[in-house]
């Protein structure tokens, strides 16, 4: 059978009953949209939260408290214990080679007060190098400089959420301000540039004070949260990690590094575990979107069935005149394959549609990649022919003196 000709009889095979052949086109084009656009919901995720990571600085190594040990010998989690000091922070940035800056941190919420306003927000105390590791930009004043930290000076910088919720939204005359923080004033010397985020990390929903005076007023002691590291570029973070654990067992008289009283992460540990996370996020949606393209699969299938049944005869009469099996089977894999193809196509577009949506309407960061495309289209063809086949070779197996007889 010459091409033109298969081309006509797939048209009219397909235009001859349009609602049955609507309804089998549709079950694709929901299944193939439905895997479009779910992928590309969880390929955004993946995306906003690599970002987000990034963002928080280059080459960035983070050293937290290890687990604390409850009276039962259970762990109550990582980064609970009180054992890093500000003393661990100094000997790292005086005897360890190789980095740009470091920033010890201690970071509790407090309830925080400016011109009849109040807040709950983390107040983070700090040093100078901060703004440098963890990437924080100022937008109005000046970041914690040396000399504040030196002299426990009562000065913050807020986030420009917590500006906007103590001072109202883009209020630029914040500097000099006076806010208390747990009771205590402290005046604005600066605002950051807005990075996004939502929840308790939210960079900008945050004040930022000298570290010594969050211990001497608010914290109390000498623990501090974290301590950032900056590396001078990523082949040496591996070395820097190295030489940080060797100090801080020596420091803190472990001699088995099993037995570590804290942990170290650098950025590509943390973008690492992000990513496994969210690939397998992404490829539960694609599969959960994958059970309605069987569905459509079945649905085509079923068809095809009921068609090779109403053809009876003229298959008969096709092989009476010597039609092969394999044209016979070839014609009617075809006619399985367009379907799916036309679906594939409207699912494609309705996919994109449906993506962009999501993202517009919802704030959900998506993702439409030329993968999801391409395995749309890949899984469309599939579909068809797996589900086609066995309808073709039914009809192909037809006994063509049978078929001429069948009413």
């Amino acid at each position: 059978m010459k091409l033109q000709d298969l081309l006509r009889e797939i048209f009219w095979a397909i235009a001859g009953n349009k609602a049955r052949s609507g309804l089998t086109i549709l079950g694709i084009v929901i299944g193939i949209a439905s895997v479009i656009a779910l992928i590309s919901l969880g390929q955004g995720a993946k995306n906003s939260i690599t970002q987000s990571i990034q963002s928080i600085g280059s080459n960035l190594i983070i050293v937290m408290p290890g687990a604390q040990r409850t009276s039962g010998g259970f762990s109550a989690g990582r980064g609970s214990a009180s054992t890093l000091t500000y003393e661990d922070a100094e000997a790292i940035k005086t005897e360890i080679a190789n980095i740009k800056g470091v920033a010890p941190d201690v970071s509790r919420r407090y309830q925080v007060t400016a011109a009849g306003q109040n807040t709950n927000t983390s107040v983070i105390g700090t040093v100078a190098d901060y703004s440098l590791v963890r990437n924080v930009e100022i937008d109005l004043g000046s970041f914690i400089s040396d000399q504040q930290v030196k002299s426990t000076s009562k000065v913050a910088v807020l986030g420009s959420s917590a500006r906007d919720d103590l001072f109202g939204e883009g209020n630029v005359s914040v500097i000099g301000q006076s806010i208390r923080i747990n009771g205590i004033n402290f005046k604005v010397v600066g605002v950051t540039k807005s990075k996004g985020g939502s929840g308790f990390s939210n960079p900008d929903d945050a004040i930022y004070i000298p570290i010594t005076t969050a211990l001497h007023y608010l914290a109390g002691g000498k623990n501090v949260s974290t301590i950032n590291i900056a590396a001078e570029n990523e082949t040496v973070m591996t070395a820097v990690q190295e030489q940080i654990t060797n100090l801080l067992l020596v420091r803190h008289n472990i001699a088995d590094s099993i037995s570590a009283d804290f942990s170290i992460q650098n950025q590509n540990d943390i973008v690492s575990a992000a990513s496994s996370v969210t690939s397998t996020f992404v490829t539960l949606l694609a599969g959960i979107a994958s059970i309605s393209l069987l569905v459509g699969g079945i649905g085509i299938m079923n068809m095809m069935l009921t068609t090779v049944t109403e053809r009876t005869r003229e298959i008969g009469l096709r092989k009476a005149i010597g039609a092969k099996k394999s044209d016979i089977i070839y014609q009617f894999l075809m006619e399985a394959i367009a379907l799916t193809f036309i679906g594939g196509a409207f699912g494609i577009v309705l996919g994109w549609i449906g993506g962009y949506i999501i993202g517009q309407f919802t704030g959900i960061s998506t993702a439409i990649s030329l993968y999801s495309i391409f395995l749309a289209f890949g899984v469309s063809a599939g579909v068809g022919i797996i589900f086609g086949y066995y309808p073709a070779r039914r009809a192909a197996n037809l006994n063509p003196i049978d078929a001429l007889r069948y009413e």
